[in-house]
């Protein structure tokens, strides 16, 4: 890692971050593995065989292995940068927002002055976009319960909007747990759950014949950003990143090769391209949002990956709620007597819950706006905030050739290609949806 000039190369030798940090609730390895993966992982993995559908089987496989690495690089140099920042301020640790701030403060003197908007730009764009999985993760857990109850308690059938409310008490409860440790547990439980559901999922693609020969190799080019989307949306955790690097008992395992970060983005590359390759070929244009729809009502394993899947999303909410409380926090807490935190503490993440609860069930084409959180949010926060905040670090020292800016410039070229035309093609898609409805 490059640093802008020789005194702070100096004191980046003299200062090591990982000898200074005091994390109350340390996490090991496994568990920070845990973590990591079920926050790159999720319902997003289950919408695959859509994507394909979208792409083709053929650049499917591509796009996925290039999304994968292009995601895991940019973690990677974010967290490089963030390790970076900290020896030179002489700091222990530092979040996603702070990392923003403070590779703007050492960077060339013409963008220091942007340096506190870094900061803010990066916590609003990051409560924006796991406000918005919230939202998601209610209505898609309410949707599973609806489904089950609807085919097997015929005399007990509500509107979604009902199962919506039911479901909050209980996440109002799971989301008052405070530390990163006590959420692993659920974190593993959640991740066996969705691993479970994948295995169904597989049995169910390849318990009977795959036609490969009426199945696009590549898709029609208008339906790729709707590919690309669905893609990053999945994969994309960079903002549990910091949080689960900080709270390791060894940080220094979180980069490297093996690591925490090539184990897990590895894993989830190839889960990913598995599920989304023989679900299309198995299903093809008749799939839908996520494959567990696809799968037959009255087969038990196809009823315990409904069972399961709602059980895993719900066990995933709070790791996510966790970035959003974090970002609220650094805004209000300071303004809060001492004696009165703990009890806003509670109170807040319960209106927080509740908001989130509100937003997903006025909302009636979630998927739409899934596609709009992954195309528009989850680009700039893993791909163009990494590109520009790297480059910004580095300037005194981009390598041969500046190959290291060349290489971001194209990484944020891709980021605003995937915001643009996403939000695009999602947008057209409401207004046909709107006009087939009228």
């Amino acid at each position: 890692m490059g640093i802008p000039n020789d005194a702070e190369n100096t004191s980046e030798k003299e200062y090591n971050p990982y000898e200074h940090r005091q994390v109350k609730k340390p996490n090991s390895d496994v568990r920070s593995l845990a973590n990591l993966l079920k926050a790159s992982l999720g319902s997003g993995i289950l919408a695959m065989p859509l994507a394909f559908s979208n792409a083709g089987w053929g650049f499917g496989i591509v796009g996925t292995v290039i999304v994968a690495f292009i995601c895991g690089h940019c973690v990677h140099i974010f967290v490089k940068v963030s390790r970076g920042c900290c020896k030179v301020l002489r700091k222990p640790l530092l979040n996603y927002a702070e990392t923003c701030e403070a590779a703007f403060s050492i960077g060339h003197k013409k963008v220091r002055p942007f340096a506190k908007f870094a900061r803010i730009f990066a916590e609003v764009a990051q409560l924006l976009t796991y406000l918005g999985v919230c939202c998601i993760f209610t209505v898609l857990i309410a949707d599973s319960i609806k489904q089950l109850f609807d085919r097997y308690v015929p005399t007990f059938i509500l509107p979604v909007e009902y199962y919506c409310l039911i479901i909050l008490i209980p996440l109002c409860l799971m989301c008052q747990i405070r530390y990163l440790k006590w959420l692993a547990p659920f974190s593993l439980i959640a991740n066996v759950l969705l691993v479970a559901t994948f295995a169904i999922c597989i049995y169910y693609i390849f318990k009977d014949e795959i036609s490969v020969a009426d199945r696009k190799v590549v898709g029609a080019a208008a339906r790729l950003p709707a590919f690309l989307s669905t893609v990053i949306f999945a994969m994309e955790g960079i903002g549990v990143v910091m949080p689960v690097e900080n709270a390791m008992k060894k940080p220094q395992h979180f980069l490297g090769c093996p690591s925490v970060l090539v184990i897990a983005m590895t894993f989830i590359m190839i889960l990913y391209a598995i599920l989304g390759l023989f679900g299309y070929l198995r299903y093809g244009d008749e799939l839908k949002g996520s494959i567990t729809l696809n799968l037959p009502i009255d087969d038990w394993p196809a009823i315990f990956a409904k069972i399961f899947i709602a059980l895993s999303i719900f066990l995933t909410y709070p790791l996510h709620f966790f970035v959003v409380v974090g970002v609220l926090t650094r805004f209000i807490e300071p303004h809060i007597r001492k004696e009165y935190r703990n009890i806003t503490q509670i109170f807040g993440r319960t209106a927080v819950v509740l908001f989130c609860g509100g937003i997903g069930v006025a909302l009636p084409m979630l998927e739409h706006i899934t596609n709009i959180v992954g195309a528009l949010f989850y680009s700039t926060l893993g791909l163009i905030i990494p590109g520009v905040v790297e480059t910004i670090f580095r300037w005194d020292d981009l390598g041969r050739y500046n190959w290291i800016f060349w290489k971001n410039v194209l990484i944020v070229l891709f980021g605003v290609f995937c915001a643009i035309s996403g939000c695009t093609v999602t947008v057209i898609d409401i207004i046909e949806k709107l006009r087939k409805t009228e």
